[in-house]
């Protein structure tokens, strides 16, 4: 999934960014408010991990205008401040959930992935299609029962395929989604990975239907049957 973290101080961000990444996540960075707010504008992103006090623009002004845009794109906003006051105007803002500095990078994570939990069609943590099981929060794919190894991109590329079940998703959304927006990434590169993903998640399992279909033109579908 793709996070835009926005966060002024650099060498949190670049701490925070590298442990994501390291988890499969392609992340954005921004660092200051007024950034983060044209980041937010100019992509698509699945969460937003956003500091409170920044340059330009609070973090709490940022969700404010991005709310008043019809941008709901889930925000878990950082904070330094335990008053309570601070922690009711930023959930007021429109922000999902609110972590305190300093905080477990385990925590973090697992409040992201509970805000990945939360679209409009609530998914749990496990994403399924036939006999095939993503666990998002164990990060492990099975068939049949069977554990299948993937690398994080084919993790990723997976798991957005399966929030996205029944829709086609072109190439172009797969790179937006699964890559930073600074990689050099072209459309033969997806086709690559979705080859390695259909080996290890269709070609083994002969007796079961093949997941990941191809739309000629438009791009892949895993089909909500």
């Amino acid at each position: 999934m793709k996070v835009l973290l926005v966060e002024d101080e650099h060498r949190i961000s670049r701490a925070i960014r590298e442990g994501l990444v390291q988890e499969g996540y392609a992340v954005d960075l921004a660092h200051d408010g007024s950034e983060g707010y044209h980041a937010a504008k100019a992509d698509e992103y699945d969460v937003i991990v956003m500091d409170v006090m920044m340059p330009e623009m609070s973090g709490t002004e940022v969700v404010e205008k991005l709310r008043a845009e019809n941008n709901h794109t889930p925000v878990l906003l950082l904070t330094a401040k335990t008053q309570n006051e601070d922690i009711v105007k930023g959930l007021d803002s429109g922000a999902d959930d609110y972590l305190v500095k300093p905080f477990s990078f385990d925590v973090l994570l697992a409040r992201i992935r509970a805000l990945l939990r939360r679209p409009e069609e609530s998914l749990g943590a496990e994403l399924t299609a036939d006999s095939l099981v993503l666990d998002t929060a164990k990060r492990t794919v099975t068939r049949n029962s069977k554990e299948l190894r993937l690398s994080s991109k084919e993790f990723a590329i997976l798991e957005y395929m399966l929030r996205n079940k029944g829709s086609v998703i072109s190439k172009e959304k797969i790179i937006n989604h699964v890559w930073d927006f600074d990689a050099d990434v072209l459309p033969n590169t997806v086709e690559v990975f979705v080859t390695y993903l259909r080996s290890k998640i269709d070609k083994p399992f002969k007796k079961s239907r093949p997941l990941i279909e191809t739309v000629r033109g438009f791009g892949y579908i895993i089909k909500d049957v």
